[in-house]
């Protein structure tokens, strides 16, 4: 029995209408949840609970179940447990990441401070510790959801004299197609989410932008105490566009401010 579990089924069924109840019908009925966990109990009370609140929730027990639901249709949000038997938690986020545009919230033991930091550095846009609070983790849910808009994969297309590509550090950005490209040519993976934060970026070149700037610019929406998305993109980003990623000099930080974007990484 896991401890992040309710003590039995009674009061598992009370939190959970309880909980359901207060939050009123502020739900998004739209998103759909992917919860994969090899516990059992925990999906039958994440199903119960995520249903209730208006999402659609789609179970796995694996990486390998996780993989077949994937390849007929995407979630909006993944909710995924680290310590996965066979393959693990942080290696499906990895395949995650690279292959698909959805949010992704990891879950793992308290104090396994380790898991939490790679978890992030894989991609993960949130991080939730056992045990949490069932309303908790609903209003990260909503939280990544909000700030997480996943488009359509756009088809790879030849550039045009109307193409717009731009240099980025390393890569081109192409402003048209929203794709990002190697200097070769060759397609670079880029999400929604991190094409946006690219151009907000792009656009005031040698202007320091401080997190909350850069969440307007790039979601239209007001920083929370939940959000940690701005940092997570950035560092994904550093992994894409710059020559040596732990010495960046297209995105820099500035201290005490955020981040700025360097033509040609010279300040």
């Amino acid at each position: 029995m896991q401890d992040y579990r309710l003590d039995g089924l009674a009061r598992r069924v009370t939190e959970r209408r309880a909980a359901t109840s207060s939050e009123g019908a502020d739900v998004d009925t739209a998103l759909t949840v992917l919860v994969v966990d090899d516990d059992p109990d925990v999906r039958e009370l994440l199903q119960d609970y995520l249903t209730d609140s208006g999402y659609e929730v789609l179970l796995a027990e694996g990486a390998r179940t996780a993989r077949a639901l994937l390849a007929e249709r995407t979630p909006d949000l993944c909710l995924l447990d680290i310590s996965l038997p066979g393959e693990d938690g942080l290696s499906l986020a990895r395949f995650l990441r690279e292959e698909y545009d959805l949010a992704i919230i990891m879950v793992s033991g308290a104090g396994e401070t380790l898991d939490r930091i790679v978890g992030l550095e894989v991609g993960a846009d949130d991080y939730l510790s056992k045990p949490f609070d069932l309303r908790e983790l609903r209003a990260r849910i909503k939280s990544v959801a909000r700030r997480y808009q996943r488009g359509a994969k756009m088809e790879v297309a030849p550039p045009t004299e109307t193409t717009r590509r731009v240099p980025f550090g390393a890569v081109l950005l192409d402003l048209d197609s929203r794709q990002m490209f190697a200097a070769d040519g060759a397609e670079l993976p880029l999400t929604a989410a991190e094409f946006d934060l690219l151009k907000a970026l792009h656009e005031r070149p040698n202007r320091p932008l401080s997190r909350d700037q850069l969440m307007n610019l790039t979601r239209n929406r007001d920083w929370d105490p939940f959000d940690r998305s701005i940092d997570i993109r950035i560092a994904r980003l550093r992994r894409k566009v710059e020559a040596d990623p732990d010495r960046p000099q297209a995105i820099r930080t500035v201290r005490g401010v955020g981040y700025m974007f360097v033509p040609g990484g010279r300040a």
